[in-house]
């Protein structure tokens, strides 16, 4: 998936993706005019434009950063930005209390013409107001992409909203095509896309980048593999650019017994883009029927109970952050290769297909 020949057939132009995170900070280089300040209402507009982590920054510049003046070039660089702010861990707590409502910010962005919804950030507590908001936005024909969390070599929780009904799942692979050992796995995982060795802001200065990994910066990168598609494909609703994306991704087992770490297999936007007679499928055909209506399950193929769900992380931890070399925190299990090139000019966020291999485990019903 060449990003530069991509780019011949779609930029992401006239597609607005919100980025619910720490803030999005509007005036980095690669960011200038890409970010849609005064289309967030004003109700849950609350630092929308501070970011206190630099995270929702680096998301932004994944999905439609420009790469102006040395920055971060995305994978959809005609998109658009609409930013918000909800609680997350690392705010004070006076932001924590001024901090739109999580629900309330679904809800508002359900109600504008932003088509992707971005949500780089995940906690183990299910909340029925944030399901609810969730479901309302899938009524209004959203599609929401969410990174099924980083502690799979810890607790493997599950993780929301990735979880919830509608929302995709996804989890993160590294430039040589294994599995992160930290992303993970479930039931509930869709897809998977790079998310290892990513350069993104090494803090709040936004005065140089780190290479970082997690399924936030594999989220970012769906979420622009998104915009690619609905781009060249604008009267598609967000069912069929999800079917799309299920139906070209890379995998070696059969597409009807999707995998616990993968999902129905890696990203690969530029197969739908280069076939322009392709066929979504029914608009109206929800592509993780299956999966929504069965709901999540645990590694024995039981629902997890209340209490579960509802541990003491909050408020919710950030699904990325930066790090050394992922390569001692990856696991095998296909050979799709990614990489991210600084600089104004050349090929970024090149990602090149293959076989996927060796781990492999099929969902329970």
């Amino acid at each position: 998936m060449k990003a530069d020949e991509m780019w011949k057939v779609s930029t992401g132009q006239g597609v607005k993706v919100a980025v619910v995170d720490t803030g999005v900070n509007p005036d980095t280089p690669s960011l200038k005019g890409q970010v849609l300040v005064n289309e967030v209402p004003k109700a849950v507009a609350y630092k929308a434009t501070d970011d206190y982590l630099g995270h929702g920054t680096s998301m932004a510049e994944l999905i439609a950063g420009t790469g102006a003046e040395g920055g971060l070039k995305g994978l959809a660089p005609g998109a658009k930005i609409v930013p918000y702010r909800i609680a997350l861990k690392g705010q004070n707590k006076s932001d924590l209390e001024k901090a739109p409502d999580e629900a309330a910010v679904i809800r508002a962005i359900a109600d504008s013409d932003v088509k992707i919804i971005n949500m780089s950030y995940g906690g183990n507590i299910d909340e029925p107001d944030v399901k609810a908001a969730v479901k309302y936005a899938h009524s209004k024909g959203k599609l929401m992409i969410a990174g099924t969390g980083n502690d799979a070599q810890e607790k493997n929780f599950i993780g929301y909203p990735a979880a919830y009904p509608y929302v995709v799942g996804i989890a993160a692979s590294d430039k040589s095509g294994t599995v992160g050992k930290f992303s993970e796995h479930g039931n509930y995982v869709d897809l998977a896309s790079p998310g290892l060795d990513v350069p993104t802001w090494c803090d709040n200065t936004f005065r140089s980048y780190c290479t970082g990994q997690g399924t936030s910066q594999a989220t970012a990168i769906a979420s622009a593999s998104a915009a690619l598609i609905w781009s060249a494909h604008p009267d598609w609703t967000a069912n069929q650019v999800l079917a799309s994306l299920i139906d070209t991704a890379g995998r070696d087992w059969a597409k009807d017994d999707p995998s616990t770490y993968l999902g129905y297999g890696l990203i690969r936007p530029r197969k739908v883009l280069e076939n322009s007679a392709i066929n979504p499928g029914s608009a109206g055909t929800d592509p993780l029927a299956k999966e929504n209506a069965a709901g999540v399950t645990d590694a024995t193929g039981a629902k997890p109970s209340a209490s579960a769900s509802t541990s003491s992380q909050a408020p919710k931890d950030t699904s990325g952050g930066q790090t050394s070399a992922a390569g001692s925190s990856s696991e095998s299990s296909d050979n799709t290769t990614m990489w991210v090139a600084l600089g104004a000019a050349g090929a970024v966020l090149v990602i090149g297909g293959g076989a996927f291999a060796v781990i492999r485990s099929r969902r329970g019903a």
